[in-house]
């Protein structure tokens, strides 16, 4: 009985623990990722001005084959619109700015969660496009929201990475008067595959 008494005791005290560390765990999102691009900013605004272009570098489709995405009209700048559905769930996102000297800005939704915002900027520096991917939002669920913020960082930062990488591969390629229509030239990490096969 003293066995079960003290286990008792272990899950309440673990309980405990985890709702009051979850109280305080802050409930935003924010994931950001850089990458220096060797192509001048108006061809990275090529690729994301326009979400037919998408194809060549956006991650969470390569990663998710069953995803069907729908691109909606105008499919460039300010108000182009496209959804997705997919074994990992459905979303959709519209884009509210569109910029050459900046970038691109655009609001997202992930089903039945709180929407949250995105942009895709760059600035020049040392003759590359620095271009940074940021995402920001919140987990409105009490206690747990704040878990739910630490893992979703964990897990769209790495794919975030892999995009910018497959952006980099695209935006350079066409700046070096390249074909782009295999995209797919590195690992899934976005590294260049340099296995020379």
């Amino acid at each position: 009985m003293k066995v079960v008494k003290w286990l008792a005791i272990v899950v309440v005290v673990l309980v405990v623990a985890f709702v009051v560390v979850g109280l305080f765990l802050p409930n935003k999102i924010h994931v950001e990722r850089s990458l220096a691009i060797d192509a001048p900013p108006e061809v990275v605004f090529k690729y994301l001005n326009d979400l037919e272009e998408w194809e060549h570098w956006e991650p969470f489709s390569k990663g998710d084959p069953s995803i069907v995405t729908t691109i909606g009209e105008p499919s460039a700048g300010v108000g182009a619109t496209q959804s997705w559905v997919g074994d990992s769930g459905t979303g959709s996102l519209t884009f509210t700015m569109a910029d050459p000297d900046k970038g691109i800005a655009y609001d997202l939704q992930f089903d039945d969660f709180e929407p949250s915002t995105s942009e895709m900027t760059y600035e020049v520096v040392d003759g590359k496009t620095v271009l940074t991917w940021t995402m920001d939002g919140s987990v409105g669920v009490p206690v747990i929201g704040g878990y739910f913020a630490m893992i979703i960082e964990g897990m769209v930062g790495p794919e975030y990475e892999k995009g910018l990488g497959f952006l980099r591969d695209v935006a350079e390629a066409d700046t070096a008067g390249e074909s782009t229509d295999e995209p797919d030239a590195t690992d899934e990490s976005g590294e260049p595959d340099d296995s020379g096969v």
